[in-house]
């Protein structure tokens, strides 16, 4: 059973904190917006864009085989489940992880939050906010004491507030949206082990300690709260999945189909055509629409484990393939998506209902 520290923060502080992340909004006009990896490109229209690149009919060709032969490839998978045993030896061995996914997904988003404060950005890189000073302790606060697993579902619930809250103010943090799942998740699960929370646990349930004995939290906050949450702990897949899915739709849409400049942008600068001869304007596409199919597939709980690893495939290929892009920015998606991996896809998903609720929801995710 996890230690729960949710009232080691006083009331006041936590409404400090808020009040701040709310001053973020005011600081909107004088906010730096940076780009991720260049300055720009040309304004060009969203739909001349794609009428141009769709009325070229080697780029249909090329979309319409893709998309053909991924949909055969499927249907034929599972027409004749070729390596049904394999992929059930796979999820056998992922349930041993489990016990280690509330560290996973604790790592996954203080990691990024703590370069986020070093670096002077509220969650992404396209919101520097004129209070520097309360962005990098946010940051950094918050990050570490999630990697430190201490107070962790308060800590979890405050980011998720500030994050809220920055969202509202400023939209441009919808590019950071895998923040909202994980900070969910985190709240659901809690700190897990190893972590801060749970050595504290230990010692508050041994009645034997001295420390059991002063503690005012363990069983007056912790356990209740526990088992409050416990019914919930089975929708952290559900909960991870269509989150990470609506932020690739999104970045799918809005940072490449709709904003074809920047993206044309992109590929000249890294000389993308030089990797793959083809047309930029088929790059930009490309790259969209399976940014898009992810999303769509991760939403539906399709082929999870499948699909996971090509948004991994997609990371990589980023990280290695355009410099300087901030990699820091890029962990809590890496963090997440290993997260389904191990967890499979969850209740209310096509996966489950085709597999069965055991196999994507095993009950070890679920809270003893």
């Amino acid at each position: 059973m996890e230690r729960e520290r949710t009232t080691t923060m006083s009331r006041q502080p936590i409404s400090a904190t808020l009040a701040g992340v709310g001053l973020l909004g005011a600081s909107g006009t004088a906010s730096a917006h940076v780009k991720y990896v260049t300055p720009g490109g040309d304004s060009i229209a969203a739909m001349d864009f794609l009428v141009e690149a769709l009325s070229d009919p080697f780029n249909l060709l090329v979309l319409g085989v893709s998309a053909g032969s991924l949909v055969v490839a499927l249907a034929l998978y599972l027409r004749f489940q070729p390596v049904t045993r394999d992929i059930e030896s796979l999820r056998e061995a992922l349930v041993e992880y489990h016990d280690l996914l509330p560290w996973l997904l604790r790592l996954s988003i203080g990691l990024p939050l703590v370069g986020a404060g070093f670096s002077g950005y509220f969650f992404s890189p396209v919101f520097r906010p004129a209070a520097s000073t309360f962005v990098r302790l946010f940051g950094i606060t918050v990050g570490f004491l999630l990697l430190f697993g201490l107070a962790t579902r308060a800590v979890a619930a405050l980011g998720l507030s500030a994050y809220v809250i920055g969202l509202v103010s400023n939209p441009s943090l919808l590019l950071a949206f895998e923040y909202l799942p994980g900070f969910i998740a985190i709240v659901l699960l809690g700190g897990g082990r190893p972590s801060a929370d749970h050595v504290i646990a230990k010692m508050a349930a041994d009645e034997r300690t001295n420390y059991s004995r002063i503690d005012p939290f363990y069983r007056a906050v912790a356990l209740p709260f526990e088992s409050w949450v416990k019914p919930y702990v089975q929708f952290v897949p559900t909960v991870t999945r269509v989150g990470l899915g609506l932020a690739f739709i999104y970045l799918g849409l809005t940072q490449k189909l709709l904003s074809p400049g920047t993206a044309l942008a992109v590929v000249a600068k890294y000389h993308l055509t030089e990797v793959v001869p083809v047309a930029p304007e088929l790059w930009v596409l490309g790259a969209g629409l399976v940014e898009m199919l992810v999303g769509v597939m991760l939403i539906a709980g399709a082929f999870t484990r499948l699909f996971s690893g090509v948004a991994i495939l997609l990371f990589t290929t980023t990280l290695f393939g355009l410099p300087d892009d901030p990699v820091l920015a890029h962990i809590s998606l890496f963090g997440l998506v290993s997260a389904l991996i191990i967890t499979g896809a969850g209740p209310f998903a096509f996966d489950t209902i085709r597999h069965g609720a055991e196999s994507e929801a095993p009950p070890s995710i679920v809270g003893e």
